[in-house]
């Protein structure tokens, strides 16, 4: 008994301090195969590593249509 509340505190406490996960979003996506199936991988961040990545295995390179860039502080101009 005092092993199964030791176990359970235990990970009561690994979840508490635990970080949430995130997922890592990129800017380019390689579509493995022919378009019609096969796997997809949008962990590029530059065009030609995604090329490296499909020549010799067949594939193609796209922009993620889900990737948003990180945030950029807007300046705001005073008009005078």
């Amino acid at each position: 008994m005092k092993m199964l509340f030791f176990t359970s505190a235990l990970f009561v406490a690994a979840a508490a301090i635990g970080t949430p996960a995130q997922a890592q979003n990129y800017p380019w996506c390689a579509q493995y195969g022919n378009g019609t199936g096969g796997a997809r991988n949008c962990g590029f961040s530059s065009f030609q590593q995604c090329q490296a990545d499909v020549s010799g295995i067949g594939g193609f390179c796209e922009q993620n249509n889900t990737y948003v860039g990180a945030a950029t502080a807007h300046r705001h101009r005073k008009r005078s």
